[in-house]
């Protein structure tokens, strides 16, 4: 029986990485050069991806300011984060796990920071079970099962008593070694990736109440 459910949040609670890219998109535009979304696609999920100003220096005859254009595309960020709602259904699972008494977690590899500031503009900062983060460590972010590992420690159940929802494949590859059952949730730049090391892939949490998904669970 399932007893919490285990988010992901960029890219599954807010799509923050479509955000992510767009912002990348107008520095490397604004160079006169493009992203490079084959290797964009690495980044998301881990810390272990390709660093972008490097990408974007290599592709450039005189490197640009890295502090000018890391201070610009910062504030454009938050510009654009601002208008960035809940992805649909999140809300009502969230709402239904707590009625059924299921835990709710976070298991990102971002900081906690960034996770809290992001919740307490949506009106979601309490409230949840635990918040698995990697904070910058990056023996423990995503791909590594280290922060599943952690969180079914922090809520005291086994593997099989929780059910991973994520976005993209450095996510469902760590919920998947930790031996967690893995809904695969796309947003529209992870839903071209490899996902099908899922054990589900949900175009969208609207599609399948959570009291359906959970009775596939017996």
């Amino acid at each position: 029986m399932i007893k919490a459910l285990l988010f992901d949040f960029d890219g599954t609670i807010v799509d923050t990485e479509s955000v992510d890219l767009r912002t990348w998109q107008e520095v490397f535009e604004a160079h006169g050069v493009s992203v490079p979304l084959d290797r964009f696609a690495l980044r998301i999920g881990t810390l272990m991806g390709p660093n972008e100003l490097d990408e974007l220096d290599a592709l450039l005859d005189v490197p640009s300011d890295r502090e000018a254009v890391t201070a610009a595309r910062h504030g454009r960020e938050l510009e654009l984060l601002e208008l960035e709602p809940l992805r649909p259904g999140v809300r009502d699972y969230l709402d239904r796990a707590r009625t059924l008494g299921l835990g709710v977690a976070i298991v990102s590899s971002s900081s906690r920071s960034w996770i809290d500031s992001n919740l307490r503009r949506l009106g979601l900062l309490d409230g949840w079970t635990g918040v698995v983060c990697a904070d910058g460590d990056t023996t423990r972010c995503k791909p590594s099962p280290a922060l599943y590992l952690e969180a079914l420690e922090t809520l005291g159940i086994d593997a099989a008593e929780g059910l991973a929802i994520e976005d993209a494949p450095n996510g469902i590859t760590a919920a998947r070694a930790a031996g967690i059952f893995c809904v695969a949730f796309p947003n529209d730049l992870t839903s071209v990736l490899y996902l099908s090391h899922a054990d589900l892939l949900l175009e969208s949490l609207e599609d399948v109440p959570l009291d359906d998904l959970l009775a596939r669970f017996g």
